[in-house]
């Protein structure tokens, strides 16, 4: 800055004492939060991304690490957005009240690293096995124009896919990936990618969830298994929380899975 280093010890004293006044130090400010700003656009972009390739990938427990993230983010740009607030403050006539939301911003950035740390010892799966080599596979798609041959194979390999799933169950592990159906039927991962995605039009998340809903739905009419709980059936069906099962139940019928059991209970 040319009006401070530039100058004599009185001036850079007389700057100092009229700091928030100075264009120099505006613009600083300003530049920073435009950056700021286009770093959570770029990350929620990021994000954006992240959630198709996990749905498209992963089956369970691997999707909570995209929700984690999303949660971390969003508690990051609430912090920023008070740190934007405390800024325009300062340069106000209320600058004095800037200093209260210092002391705020550094009490909420100590719970957010105290979180922060909480989540990595409690849940260590969430800093593992996040291959950042994925990528949506609309852009593994072939072109159209198929010849017959290999539009049979697809079919074949749709018909060794479903026959897999129904007799094998594989959707009853509640971690499962696509990585592991592929290691099972023996069809590369990019291939089963594109075959669920683009074939069947399912995300991989959704076309698991939709064997385990099925499988909840025949635990929750038969009569033998009246003395289970839904929170039973739920875990022996694949799903990891009751907030995932009801979401995907209502999704797949419509209603929740106390209200389909009640229609085959006989009064």
């Amino acid at each position: 800055m040319p009006r401070f280093y530039l100058v004599e010890t009185a001036d850079k004293i007389s700057f100092l004492k009229q700091h928030k006044y100075m264009f120099e130090i505006q613009l600083n400010h300003i530049i920073f939060h435009m950056q700021f700003v286009c770093y959570i656009i770029a990350i929620f972009m990021l994000l954006r991304k992240i959630k198709k390739i996990y749905l498209e990938n992963y089956s369970g427990v691997s999707v909570k690490t995209y929700d984690w993230l999303f949660q971390f983010i969003a508690t990051l740009s609430f912090l920023y957005t008070i740190a934007l607030l405390k800024n325009i403050i300062k340069f106000s006539q209320f600058s004095a009240i800037s200093s209260h939301f210092k002391i705020g911003i550094h009490l909420i950035l100590f719970l957010l690293i105290c979180w922060y740390l909480y989540k990595a010892l409690n849940n260590p799966e969430l800093f593992k096995q996040i291959n950042s080599t994925l990528k949506p596979i609309k852009e593994s798609i072939l072109p159209e124009g198929l010849n017959n041959e290999i539009a049979q194979y697809e079919q074949e390999n749709i018909e060794k896919l479903k026959n897999h799933m129904k007799n094998h169950r594989p959707f009853l592990n509640p971690s499962l990936t696509i990585q592991n159906v592929s290691d099972d039927i023996g069809i590369p991962v990019k291939e089963l990618s594109i075959l669920i995605n683009h074939k069947l039009n399912q995300h991989f998340y959704d076309f698991v969830n939709s064997y385990r809903i099925n499988y909840a739905k025949n635990l929750l009419s038969d009569a033998t298994q009246k003395k289970r709980t839904v929170l039973e059936i739920l875990y022996d069906s694949g799903f990891n929380s009751k907030s995932s099962f009801n979401t995907a139940f209502k999704k797949e019928t419509g209603t929740t899975p106390t209200s389909y059991r009640k229609m085959f209970t006989i009064s």
